[in-house]
């Protein structure tokens, strides 16, 4: 069974047990989140509008990383004009530990994995 969520403004596909890394999230390392459901996929299939009725995926916050630095350089020719200026993103890494919906539940184990 895999979930189409929504985190952020993006939307993410995911499955049990999987470790997925998103733009920051205002929560402690450890807690957990519930995701907006938009579709839930497997052996039923259910799209939301916009969200999956009674459907909930939830993920505990493993840890708050940074991305790889984005440099963005603008340099007109002939006029000693040059401008460096780089970019990192605040991300925060979940591992999904639950998906629930359309009467079913899959959770992850101890092991990591989906079963």
């Amino acid at each position: 069974m895999f979930a189409v969520i929504k985190a952020n403004g993006k939307q993410y596909r995911v499955a049990a047990a999987d470790e997925i890394t998103i733009d920051h999230l205002e929560a402690e390392v450890g807690s957990i989140f519930t995701f907006p459901v938009l579709m839930l996929g497997g052996s039923s299939v259910a799209i939301g509008a916009p969200h999956v009725d009674g459907a909930t995926v939830t993920g505990e916050v493993i840890e708050h990383t940074r991305g790889d630095k984005v440099i963005a350089f603008k340099k007109r020719r002939r006029q000693n004009s040059r401008r460096k200026r780089g970019f990192r993103a605040d991300l925060t890494v979940v591992r999904i530990t639950e998906i629930s919906g359309l009467g079913e539940t899959v959770k992850a184990d101890a092991a990591g994995t989906g079963a």
